[in-house]
């Protein structure tokens, strides 16, 4: 393919010296382009790839005087391999490694107690958030915040008892040979990026830039003064905050150009996808390609379902396996294997080791605390999905899943479905519209707006057809696009 004029125009900047930021929509060839780049350059290259299998696919693509690798790779070689050992160790469970630190007791915060067991999970997710932060020390911030324990001052509190734990087990994950905490990948991503190291190149080129955790950005910003800084992504793929990531594209210092020639879809979804940029406060517009057919209706037989949440995954799934179809999960069932776990565990009168239930005592405190408390809203279709079906028909399905490759269906997030594609595409229900009015609301508002988190959310599950898009979930969109005067209703491009 000849390149497009933005393709042309970002390697003319890039031979010219700039530091760039490359905006690329959906589709719009992103890893063609970043390849133009390095092919049309004798300079050495280093490619940061936000998997393994994507830095694969690049060093096929790539020249070899660019080397093609994620950062924990790169961490690895300089000072990850020092920690083989302890990488290979057996498991061990955070409530022994905690007691061996000197977290032995349990703890009342406020009118909750709180077991050794829930505060050496926490105290090991406060080194995991350290970790992907760009911060130099453990503090109080790092400590996540559990339900129940939502108050500030409650979770100060905790915050206070905690980070002192959290401090040794980071001392103990120093030591090369052993320790009384189990080892991880980014553990020694976070010990590598805390040496402010030097990445010897001439040019890093930075993909999916728009979810960088704190500690990739600071790593990559730390090579401007000797090498050329590229980063490419799209700024309304950003959906992923909710767990430390960063969108570092919109204030990077250096050109801003951007990719809107879609090859993967047609003007009409094209104009569905814009439909979702205007929502999100996006200034990115998307031009689909005349020859490719791309239509939105009804969906049949669709290749996948994308949804809203975990829990209407897991509907869809026992929906479609019920009607006898294979089913795939993307992603695996692994999350809401253990989640029903949890949910067995407190119906049958244990309490659960799932970071999100563990504070509670029993199934019907659960439901309580998702039918009327705030903060537990989010909860409420788990608790249906349990109530409706039981938590062992929940293990029973996903033990029934089946490898993609065999599946007649693809059941997915739109989270886990971010860079991927299929020809005929379903949005499931769960996308619901933002709710009217809170309860006390005494003049409910006439048309909410829509968040930017989740039009963007959206704009990522519309945009991985390439012929058939059945909207479902997300045809709501037409009567408040309408009633706010933004762009038309599906096909009217």
């Amino acid at each position: 393919m000849n390149p497009t004029d933005e393709q042309t125009c970002a390697a003319d900047t890039f031979h010219g010296g700039s530091h760039l930021a490359l905006q690329a929509g959906a589709g719009t060839g992103k890893t063609t382009t970043l390849a133009l780049l390095a092919h049309g350059t004798k300079r050495r290259g280093r490619y940061l790839a936000y998997n393994r299998a994507i830095a694969a696919d690049a060093r096929a693509r790539f020249p070899a005087t660019v080397t093609c690798k994620t950062a924990h790779a790169l961490a690895y070689a300089a000072v990850g391999h020092r920690y083989t050992q302890r990488l290979n160790a057996p498991r061990r469970p955070a409530w022994q490694s905690a007691y061996a630190l000197g977290l032995t007791d349990r703890l009342c915060v406020g009118d909750r107690e709180i077991s050794q067991r829930t505060l050496a999970n926490t105290a090991l997710r406060t080194v995991a958030r350290f970790c992907h932060s760009a911060d130099r020390a453990i503090a109080a911030h790092h400590v996540p915040r559990l339900r129940g324990l939502d108050d500030p001052d409650l979770h100060a509190e905790l915050a206070d008892h905690l980070v002192p734990f959290a401090r040794k087990a980071w001392m103990d994950l120093q030591h090369f040979d052993d320790g009384a905490v189990r080892f991880d990948h980014d553990h020694y991503l976070k010990i590598w990026a805390l040496t402010r190291p030097r990445i010897e190149t001439d040019f890093v080129l930075l993909d999916e830039a728009q979810d960088t955790n704190p500690v990739v950005e600071q790593i990559f910003l730390a090579q401007r003064e000797h090498a050329q800084l590229v980063m490419v992504g799209d700024s309304a793929q950003a959906i992923y905050q909710w767990r430390g990531a960063k969108d570092i594209m919109s204030g990077f210092d250096g050109t801003q150009l951007s990719l809107t020639q879609s090859f993967r879809f047609g003007p009409h979804l094209a104009s569905e996808a814009n439909r979702w940029l205007d929502l999100a406060g996006a200034p990115l517009r998307l031009s689909g390609t005349d020859t490719i057919h791309t239509e939105l209706g009804p969906a049949l037989r669709p290749d996948a379902v994308l949804c809203r949440t975990n829990v209407g995954a897991m509907s869809q799934v026992m929906q479609y396996m019920a009607a006898g179809m294979r089913v795939a999960l993307v992603g695996g069932g692994q999350g809401l294997q253990t989640l029903a776990v949890a949910a067995r565990d407190l119906k049958e009168g244990r309490r659960p080791h799932h970071p999100e239930l563990l504070l509670f005592t029993s199934w019907g405190e659960l439901q309580n605390y998702a039918a009327y408390d705030p903060s537990g809203r989010d909860l409420q279709p788990f608790v249906d999905l349990v109530d409706s079906h039981g938590p062992e028909a929940i293990l029973a399905a996903v033990a029934r899943l089946v490898p993609e490759e065999t599946a007649q269906l693809a059941v997915s997030t739109a989270h886990k479905a971010k860079g991927r594609e299929w020809a005929t595409v379903k949005i499931a229900g769960d996308f619901e519209p933002p709710s009217s009015a809170d309860e006390g609301d005494a003049v409910p508002p006439a048309s909410p707006p829509i968040s930017d988190s989740e039009a963007r959310l959206a704009y990522v599950a519309v945009t991985r057809t390439r012929t058939l898009l059945d909207l479902g979930g997300l045809s709501w969109i037409d009567q408040k696009a309408q009633a706010q005067g933004h762009l038309p209703s599906q096909g009217d491009a």
